[in-house]
């Protein structure tokens, strides 16, 4: 179960507290009770990543570099048409 601490205290103690994130214990770091971020133990991915997994099935557009319209590209930035 994880244990929630709040932000002064976990800043103040933060060097323990990674190291029982390392020991494979999950803090979470909370801020006026309300869960801000969560410190866990760093380690390899779960699963590998298996690379060509979607092929065949994700189509990318002939146009998918094409210039965008003028009207769009000023909305981009944030230019008035």
């Amino acid at each position: 179960m994880a244990e929630t601490i709040n932000l002064y205290e976990a800043k103040t103690t933060l060097s323990n507290l990674v190291e029982r994130a390392f020991r494979g214990e999950e803090i979470i770091i909370a801020k006026n009770g309300r869960p801000m971020a969560r410190l866990v133990p760093f380690g390899a991915r779960a699963t590998a990543r298996v690379p060509g997994l979607l092929r065949g099935q994700i189509r990318i557009a002939a146009d998918f570099d094409a210039p965008l319209p003028d009207d769009v590209a000023r909305a981009f930035r944030g230019e008035s048409p």
